[in-house]
């Protein structure tokens, strides 16, 4: 049988054990609710993190070194989207796997938002810069090309759709959304119009793109593409491709190869060993190099190495 000393001793300890517990579950119930949030590329999830700051936790899919169109999900990323609330998506077709991903996922309280409604579009297999404004819908989207946050005119209208969705599952916060959204739009001309100065010196603007991922910036900033080693995402050129473009390059004096750090370098470095031009290793998504964490990194990185690169 326990003493009185070690029976006050043990009361004391239980008292202490409850009073903490009890101030734990204080501080979670009283706690704001964070949105659990998946993207499937990282320039959405710098998006979402933009607007929603401390009231949302925010998965990427990509890290940005992968290669968009050919993503393999994981287990782990099945697990995300179940728990998630809201989940962020190109469209275009850019991420072919999505569906698959979100229907085995199975959750009934998940709401998918495509971020390129109401986004004009550069279509491939249009010549100049012919672009259209299709109605509100995934289908409608289908022909264009799927890269449109390389713009920063397309980006104010995707955040826009990502403030609304925020806006809609957590009215509450609703003023915070719409704060964080507008002085987000103010960083996004900003740095627009820097870029756009910079660029408007350059007098030689052409560039071989590796793959279809630039007509939206080179639309923006004045850029010419004069030809492209990938017409097809995954498919490389063949031999006689490779020999008209080194042909192409040589004779109209073409100076950059803009690539990509998500793709092989085996061709453009083919290329610039044949005709003297240079490799620019750029990225497409945030993260893909040094330099480049956010979005506004990365449009700054792109457009000045592409730049600095022209002029040299």
């Amino acid at each position: 049988m326990l003493g009185a000393g070690c029976r006050r001793l043990l009361f004391a300890l239980l008292v202490s054990v409850t009073a903490t517990n009890f101030a734990g579950c204080m501080s979670v119930a009283g706690a704001e609710p964070v949105i659990e949030i998946v993207t499937t590329i990282p320039v959405l999830k710098d998006l979402a993190e933009q607007v929603g700051r401390s009231h949302v936790r925010v998965k990427s899919l990509l890290t940005g070194l992968e290669n968009e169109h050919t993503y393999s999900p994981k287990p782990t990323d099945l697990i995300a989207v179940r728990k998630a609330r809201l989940l962020f998506e190109i469209g275009l077709g850019l991420e072919v796997w999505v569906s698959s991903l979100v229907k085995n996922a199975g959750s009934p309280s998940l709401s998918v938002i495509t971020t390129s409604r109401g986004v004009p579009l550069i279509h491939d297999d249009a010549e100049g810069d012919h672009d259209a404004r299709p109605p509100d819908g995934v289908n409608a989207h289908r022909s264009g090309n799927p890269h449109i946050w390389m713009d920063p005119n397309n980006v104010e209208i995707m955040v826009r759709h990502i403030a609304d969705a925020l806006i809609a599952v957590d009215p509450a916060q609703a003023e915070d959304y719409r704060r964080n959204l507008a002085a987000y739009l103010e960083q996004v001309d900003k740095l627009r119009r820097e870029l756009l100065e910079r660029v408007s010196r350059l007098p030689d603007r052409r560039i071989v793109a590796h793959h279809p991922a630039w007509p939206y910036l080179a639309k923006r900033f004045g850029f010419e593409i004069a030809a492209t080693i990938q017409i097809h995402a995954g498919a490389e050129p063949s031999a006689l491709q490779v020999q008209q473009l080194i042909g192409k390059i040589k004779k109209e004096r073409l100076k950059v190869i803009a690539s990509e750090i998500q793709l092989s370098q085996r061709i453009p470095h083919l290329l610039a060993k044949e005709t003297g031009a240079t490799v620019v290793l750029l990225t497409t998504l945030p993260g893909g190099l040094p330099g480049t964490e956010s979005y506004l990194d990365m449009l700054r990185y792109n457009v000045l190495k592409l730049a600095e690169a022209l002029e040299n």
